[in-house]
């Protein structure tokens, strides 16, 4: 039997994007409960240069690039990948995927980590049809939306669930069988922590200590962001 080692750079690859403004407790325990529950190799954390989906952030690109680095130091199995943070154009998830494809190859499986609200809306997104040929899907269940082993979250547009049939997976083995095309949903505990609350917080002088790691606080406190 291959030992884990042995394995690490072959199996799947969890990847999470955001725009991590700034990282927190939630986004980490994310990643690690979808490495476990998944099966995953790695998870690679990919800050969002410029988000097309959303406002502008609130700090800079190279400061939220800084933040998730502490925030995963001492771990692992988390990634930083800084190439959306480094590119010129819009952080489109495809054109992500595609770069990755060409950096990792076509036989290594990728897991696009979601939560259900962000996968219900996939419709939306740039070229999101072509998100199954090049990546799995993994959907993070959050409070109110369908429970584990429920096929597909409580709320399907027509469109999302014709793209999904027959893509359904429970099993993290699937992911390793093939490079692409599963929809596999997984439990998270529910964290009510958001990037904005804590930006709020630190606005008003309350300490969000507790909410992201100390040393993101730290640096926070350094470089006077969100004040």
């Amino acid at each position: 039997m291959a030992t884990a080692a042995a394995e690490r750079g072959t199996g799947p690859l969890g990847l999470l994007g955001g725009t991590f403004d700034p990282i927190h407790l939630g986004h980490l325990r994310l990643a690690e409960e979808a490495r476990e529950a998944l099966a995953l190799d790695a998870v690679r954390m990919i800050p969002a240069g410029q988000p097309p989906h959303r406002d502008a952030p609130r700090s800079t690109a190279d400061d939220r690039l800084a933040m998730a680095r502490l925030a995963v130091a001492g771990n692992p199995a988390l990634e930083i990948d800084d190439s959306e943070v480094r590119a010129s154009r819009k952080s489109y998830t495809v054109l992500t995927l595609e770069r990755l494809r060409a950096e990792l190859g076509p036989d290594r499986p990728l897991v696009l980590i979601l939560g259900a609200d962000a996968f219900e809306g996939l419709p939306g997104w740039h070229r999101w049809q072509e998100l199954f040929g090049l990546a799995h899907i993994a959907v993070a269940n959050r409070p109110g939306y369908a429970p584990h082993g429920r096929r597909w979250p409580a709320i399907l547009s027509p469109e999302l669930d014709a793209a999904c049939r027959d893509r359904h997976a429970t099993d993290p083995a699937a992911l390793r069988a093939a490079a692409a095309g599963k929809v596999i949903p997984f439990d998270m505990t529910p964290l009510a922590i958001s990037a904005s609350q804590i930006r709020d917080l630190i606005r008003m002088g309350s300490s969000p200590r507790y909410l992201l790691p100390d040393s993101v606080l730290d640096y926070i406190d350094l470089h006077h962001l969100y004040r």
